[in-house]
């Protein structure tokens, strides 16, 4: 016999919610994609959008932003990414940025302040594991990704 524990619904922290991300901008700087693939069980929804002028790394923060903005409520959440940029700005750099007054180590203004400062924001509610995927290397879920959007880069605004 099962007990309540048993078929209580999980807490919302505890709902795994996958995320695979990308961008880039060609050339870079210029015209630039954005991608996010989530998956929450067996349902899938994909967000990609465009910028007129841009960086590689605006369009992989903007990826990673839009991603989790859209999630509706908390959730433990495995972001992956092929932005070392990304990846390390979040999980390495980004408390030194903070306690400096968002000041790198040259006491320089951290670039693309206001999309770190959105992103950190925009994972705040949640459990986020940050990992790093080789790009252009044949993780399916990466390759797709990519494809996005480059096809929202490709077909402008």
């Amino acid at each position: 016999m099962a007990s309540d524990a048993d078929t209580a619904p999980a807490p919302a922290a505890e709902k795994l919610v996958e995320i695979w991300t990308d961008g880039g901008s060609k050339p870079n700087p210029g015209p630039g994609g954005w991608a996010a693939i989530l998956r929450f069980g067996d349902v899938e929804r994909e967000l990609s959008g465009y910028a007129a002028a841009t960086t590689n790394n605006r369009m992989e923060l903007t990826a990673a932003i839009m991603a989790l903005e859209a999630l509706k409520r908390p959730c433990r959440v495995v972001l992956h990414t092929d932005s070392e940029y990304v990846r390390n700005g979040i999980s390495r750099w980004i408390n030194g940025w903070v306690r400096n007054n968002w000041r790198n180590a040259a006491k320089d203004p951290v670039a693309n302040m206001e999309l770190w400062q959105r992103l950190l924001a925009a994972a705040k509610p949640h459990q986020v594991e940050w990992r790093w995927v080789r790009g252009h290397a044949g993780d399916i879920m990466n390759e797709r990704a990519d494809k996005l959007a480059t096809a929202a880069r490709q077909a402008g605004g």
